[in-house]
């Protein structure tokens, strides 16, 4: 395996730049590192973690454009989206910083003496990224461990780790202890297996595919190691007759081809009330062919760029190929990776376009007749991370809401992220919660202590 991957400008197909890959040896070395770091940033009294991780985000605050950059260029993310991105990581340092002076434990009353709880970070975590949304899935995994305490190892994912290596310098930079954050571009196969494997690493958090998070899950098992899968989806959009059907219409298209569709949050599955399918599709033909595709390095006005590879056009026009075509926007040409906008109609439940993460910009559209049989369609899937239900009554909502088996459900929005709340899925889009109050938790053991009276 060479040690070396040369990074790509996916809206340009040229060459940006050639990153060392670690081997199994340099792996080894980082994660005893961390492990060596891992006292010292443990007993750090808390309110110092604290200023740290608070001096942390103020130094990525004053980088936000020049990572930004870096994102259009090696991810192809539109400009609005990649300042968004360095902005989250910024938010989630300063959020978490809050965190360690507010890692309470509790006094239980029980007879003979007096018992408490301690929560103790668990030691090295290793966090694997992957190339949908390099910044912010990184800063939702070590914003987090390091805020209870754990040190980090983080792989940035081989197409895009170029802001991962950005922020472990800036880590540095704002003053972090050398190996308390260390960033390590490497193989999956390499560098992510062995944070499975090493038992040193406490802790694995992995985002991307069901395929392989069910094999870092397997393999986390033979340690007994604690794991936290964030992986595919298959979400739904639920639109029914009596909703603002122009808005809902308005809204879909960023809701799925918003970073070319390369989001497991992705709305791939529009579901319209029957009585309304027919004005819903003639009002969302015009917003999908009006979506600006361009490449964002010199469109800032650009909503969707390409996608990030070769290979991944190549899936996703396999999919379109055996699929019925209702419209589709646009796209620059050139030799980028582009897919256009597209929406498809589909009748079989089964299709595989209906039932399988394409990671694309493309949405399936299929009519429901009532509340009951939208609730089954849109639960018929191995997924259930996210999901949006379009109506003007609210009690419809929410019992809609509660009766789709997703873990992140909207009404009357296609919101999905917010570093204040818990994140995750059900089924196979994943185990356990990113964000929200008490991600730190997930870092730490909580340990009983009862002393005799």
């Amino acid at each position: 395996m060479t040690d070396t991957y040369t990074v790509v400008n996916p809206a340009t197909a040229t060459p940006l730049t050639e990153v060392h890959l670690a081997s199994v040896a340099e792996a080894d070395a980082a994660i005893e590192a961390a492990h060596a770091a891992f006292p010292a940033w443990r007993t750090m009294p808390p309110g110092e973690r604290a200023t740290l991780l608070r001096r942390f985000a103020a130094v990525v605050d004053a980088h936000v454009d020049e990572l930004a950059e870096i994102e259009v260029r090696n991810a192809g993310h539109t400009w609005g989206n990649a300042r968004w991105e360095a902005g989250n990581v910024r938010d989630c340092l300063n959020y978490y910083a809050g965190a360690p002076e507010r890692l309470f434990g509790r006094q239980i009353p029980v007879p003979g003496g007096v018992d408490v709880t301690f929560h103790e970070p668990l030691g090295v975590a290793g966090i694997i990224v992957p190339w949908n949304f390099p910044m912010p899935i990184a800063g939702w995994g070590f914003a987090p461990a390091l805020a209870a305490g754990n040190t980090v190892v983080l792989k940035p994912a081989e197409l895009t780790p170029l802001t991962a290596v950005r922020l472990g310098e800036l880590a540095l930079e704002a003053g972090l202890a050398e190996h308390v954050l260390t960033v390590i571009p490497g193989a999956g196969p390499v560098v992510g297996e062995r944070f499975v494997t090493h038992p040193l690493v406490r802790k694995v958090c992995f985002t991307g595919s069901t395929a392989v998070g069910k094999r870092i899950m397997a393999g986390c098992a033979e340690q007994v190691k604690r794991v936290t899968l964030e992986l595919g989806g298959k979400s739904a959009n639920i639109v029914f007759a009596d909703t603002d059907l122009a808005a809902a219409a308005a809204a879909a298209p960023g809701a799925v081809f918003d970073n070319a569709g390369q989001d497991c949050c992705a709305r791939s599955r529009i579901l319209v009330e029957r009585s309304a399918y027919d004005e819903f599709m003639t009002l969302l033909q015009p917003a999908v062919e009006a979506f600006r595709v361009a490449a964002p390095e010199g469109d800032e006005a650009a909503e969707m760029g390409p996608l990030i590879s070769a290979a991944q056009q190549a899936r996703v026009q396999g999919y379109l190929g055996e699929s019925e075509v209702a419209f589709r926007g646009s796209t620059p040409g050139g030799d980028g990776f582009w897919v256009p906008p597209t929406v498809v109609t589909v009748d079989d439940p089964g299709a595989r376009i209906w039932r399988e993460e394409v990671f694309g910009p493309v949405t399936a559209v299929m009519p429901f007749d009532d509340e009951a049989d939208a609730i089954a369609k849109a639960n018929d899937t191995e997924y259930g991370l996210s999901g949006s239900i379009f109506t003007s009554d609210l009690g419809r909502g929410l019992r809609v809401a509660r009766a789709v088996e997703a873990g992140n459900l909207s009404v009357n929005s296609h919101s999905s992220v917010r570093y204040w709340t818990p994140f995750g899925g059900y089924k196979q889009s994943g185990l356990g919660r990113e964000l929200g109050p008490d991600a730190p938790m997930a870092f730490t053991e909580e340990k009983n202590v009862f002393i005799a009276h």
